[in-house]
Order: C-alpha cells, then sequence, then structure tokens
C-alpha cells in the first residue's frame, strides 16, 4: 500500500510538539512570537550595549599615576633592589658561601668570600666583618641580567640578602648598572657600629643567627673608637688606610664607605625593607 504522508506535512498529535516544517529552521522564525521579540531586541539594541561601556567610561574619574612627581606606592612584597643586611651591632650578616650566586638563574650575582681575621689591625690583620668564619669579601650584583624573581633571597642561610621596594634602576650607562658591595650594604642605623670590629664578649656565631644580640656592647665601641682614632692619625691620601672591601676588585670605585660614583646610594632604602634593615 502506498504511503500518503509523502510529501505532505504531518503535525504529529500531542501537546508541544511542532510541524516538520519547523525543524531545522531558526530559532526566531520557529512558532512563538515570544521567540522573535526577543531576538529581534537583541539586535536592535546590540551596538547601544556596546557604546554603553564608552559613555560610562567617558565619566569617570581617570586614574592617571602623575609619576615621576607623584610615585605610586608598591606592594608590602615588591620584589625591587636587593640590600645585604646587618646585625643590631653593625656586623654583616653576608658570609660569604655564594649560595645566592649559584640560585640564581640569570647568572647575575658574583660574590667572593673571605675569611674573617681577628688579629689585631696593628699587627697586620684585616678584621672581622662577620660573625663566624667567613663575609663576602665582594658582592656584585648586574642589573642587566636580573631578572627579580627572588630565588636569591630564598637561599641565602642567614637572611642577609632581602629585597627592597626600590625600583628606580633606570640609568644611561651600562656599567653603573653593576652594583657593588658599598651600594647593596644597609647603612648603619642607630647606634650600629662600622665594621670591622670583632663579636660581642662571650656571644658565638649562633647567638648572632638566633637573635640574641640587640646592639653594640660597650667593649665594641671602645675597639671602633680606637680603631678610628688610630685610622685617623695614619690618614693620608694615598687610599691605603681604606677598609679591605673597599679596596676590593670591583669596589674600586668606593672610596669611603657608602659612597660610590653613582646616585643610587643616596637613597635611604633600609627603611623601605620587607622586614626593615634587620629582619
Amino acid at each position: 500500500m502506498a504511503d500518503d504522508t509523502v510529501g505532505n506535512d504531518v503535525t504529529p498529535t500531542g501537546p508541544g510538539r511542532s510541524t516538520s516544517s519547523e525543524v531545522g529552521a531558526p530559532r526566531a522564525q520557529r512558532s512563538g512570537s515570544d521567540d522573535r521579540g526577543k531576538g529581534f531586541l537583541s539586535e536592535l539594541f546590540a551596538p547601544v550595549a556596546g557604546f554603553g561601556v564608552s559613555f560610562g567610561t567617558m565619566f569617570r574619574k581617570v586614574a592617571t599615576e602623575e609619576y615621576p612627581e607623584k610615585p605610586r606606592p608598591t606592594a608590602p612584597r615588591f620584589h625591587g633592589r636587593h640590600q645585604l643586611n646587618r646585625y643590631p651591632d653593625g656586623l654583616e650578616k653576608c658570609i660569604g658561601c655564594e649560595l645566592c650566586a649559584w640560585a640564581c638563574p640569570a647568572d647575575a650575582i658574583l660574590v667572593e668570600g673571605a675569611d674573617n681575621d681577628d688579629t689585631p689591625l696593628a699587627q697586620g690583620g684585616t678584621g672581622r666583618f662577620s660573625p663566624g668564619e667567613r663575609y663576602g669579601r665582594v658582592y656584585q650584583i648586574n642589573y642587566l641580567r636580573c631578572i627579580f624573581c627572588g630565588l636569591c633571597i630564598e637561599a641565602c642561610p642567614t637572611r642577609a640578602l632581602t629585597m627592597t621596594n626600590f625600583y628606580e634602576l633606570a640609568d644611561n650607562d651600562r656599567g653603573k648598572l653593576i652594583f657593588t658591595k658599598d651600594q647593596l650594604l644597609a647603612p648603619l642605623q642607630g647606634d650600629m657600629l662600622p665594621p670591622p670590629f670583632p663579636m660581642a664578649d662571650g656571644l658565638e656565631e649562633r647567638d648572632y643567627y638566633q637573635g640574641k644580640v640587640g646592639g653594640p656592647t660597650d667593649g665594641q665601641k671602645a675597639y671602633v673608637a680606637a680603631r678610628d682614632a688610630g685610622s685617623d692619625a695614619d690618614a693620608d691620601d694615598d687610599g691605603d688606610d681604606l677598609p679591605q672591601y673597599a679596596m676590593a676588585p670591583g669596589n674600586v670605585a668606593a672610596d669611603r664607605p657608602g659612597r660610590h660614583d653613582v646616585v643610587h646610594t643616596t637613597d635611604p632604602t633600609a627603611p623601605q625593607t620587607r622586614e626593615g634593615a634587620n629582619p
């Protein structure tokens, strides 16, 4: 028997069923005035909605940063310029272990350690710059290579190296972007004493690491006073009375501690560190 439904529209019985002519048709062309109305309205107001974002932004206050007149403060854990910290009495925390240089993925750090010498300076001793056996005689960071990842400060076993919030490192001379120890070393604060001088009497290296040192002792102050008095008597213009780290390779531009031929050392970075000058 021939099928009478071939070529004819069939309307299936049952609620919610559509005719065969609507199958595959676009949503806007199907039955129901609601769908067609929504599609028409969306097409009508689509351009207006796009321009609404622009109109709404036009009447908002422009967030313009007036740099460098009004620099915006950085985040508390911002990774800026590095700093070599000190203990409360003034001795350096760096022990010249070179772990920061090994951890640096950009090979931007150069460290040369040396042994501390408790021999009196009058007898040819070089003095003590840090607790323990060694200290960082030469310390350089090449900011042309540094990526400010912070891996170096994670590798430091004595918390000697931290990162400050100082970020204005641009310069027109590539050589000045190789920072030396005299630039990176934290400035003396409070009653700190300038090294070299011996450790506090009765204390060991571990006592410094455990935070048992609150400041210089009377014996350390007397030692530094006698040292400075002797150096002033022997001072001349040939530069022989300079500290060892100032005469070390890579630090020849530091004629005195804290002085350099670049302007970055004049910025007080110690109060801007993550945890202060002595974390």
